[in-house]
């Protein structure tokens, strides 16, 4: 049974760090993207960050020069760099892994609260 296992998530000041990670387990297949979401409250759920199996990132404009996306293949592992946190970057985080074949998987999400 394949899982996605995020972790990283917290409580953070303005203009703070963190960092996410997204652990996968099971045989989860030929990956097309791997990537991060949020949802905040009262708001729909935002893709903002992907990365392909080749390395070619992109970014929403609201964290792009902020965030950084990468991955380990080998792990298959996806990571997110946070920085310059805002307190509207508050919201839940989820990492995202689309397989070639289309299907998706999705975490459990992480909390990712930022205020002073």
């Amino acid at each position: 049974q394949v899982q996605l296992v995020e972790s990283g998530g917290g409580l953070v000041q303005p203009g703070g760090s963190l960092r996410l990670s997204c652990a996968t387990s099971g045989n989860i297949g030929s990956i097309y993207h791997m990537g991060w979401y949020r949802q905040a409250p009262g708001n729909g759920r935002e893709l903002f960050a992907v990365i392909t199996s080749g390395g070619s990132t992109n970014y929403a404009d609201s964290v792009k020069g902020r965030f950084t996306i990468s991955r380990d293949n080998a792990k298959n592992m996806v990571y997110l760099q946070m920085n310059s946190l805002k307190a509207v970057d508050t919201a839940v985080y989820y990492c995202h892994v689309r397989l070639v074949s289309a299907y998706v998987y999705w975490g459990q999400g992480t909390q990712v609260t930022v205020s002073s």
